[in-house]
């Protein structure tokens, strides 16, 4: 088979100028290569000097020499400088104290009797007394199943003869 050909066929170089895209190319990358350098140089530079600038807080209000205990009213005391600097204890309880002064009041409560509704009758009971009169009201009823259903009176035991 002969090799088809066509003379009118050809390289059209009126159309695109292949000289002027490829400088365009290596100006393009040229032009990125600079920019990343740039960029790169000025971060450097950025980076050490905010390295070595210590900015002061953006708030106008000075910090005050006592800036770690709050401002009152204080929910727990804090230990207090005095004019001569020497550090002060608290003169109020310590949250060690508050607590123990908490389960101490607790402990009052769970081991004495006491009113807690006396119009309606409610009373506080330690629960080693609330266990023994509960025996003793056990004890007192001739059996255990002292209980009758609401329907009617409670069922007799056969007797097997």
């Amino acid at each position: 088979m002969p090799d088809i050909v066509n003379p009118e066929t050809h390289h059209e170089t009126s159309d695109v100028n292949v000289r002027a895209l490829l400088w365009f190319i290596v100006i393009f990358i040229a032009f990125a290569i600079f920019a990343h350098l740039v960029i790169w140089t000025m971060f450097r530079q950025y980076a050490k000097m905010a390295r070595h600038t210590t900015t002061p807080p953006l708030s106008a209000i000075a910090r005050p020499a006592s800036a770690s205990v709050p401002q009152t009213p204080r929910l727990q005391p804090f230990p207090t400088q005095n004019p001569e600097g020497q550090m002060q204890p608290p003169t109020d309880n310590t949250p060690v104290v508050d607590m123990q002064e908490m389960h101490a009041r607790e402990d009052l409560l769970l081991n004495n009797p006491g009113w807690v509704d006396k119009q309606k009758g409610i009373v506080r009971l330690p629960i080693d007394l609330a266990k023994e009169l509960e025996v003793q009201r056990l004890n007192a009823a001739p059996a255990l199943n002292t209980r009758q259903p609401a329907g009617g009176p409670a069922p007799q035991e056969k007797v097997n003869p």
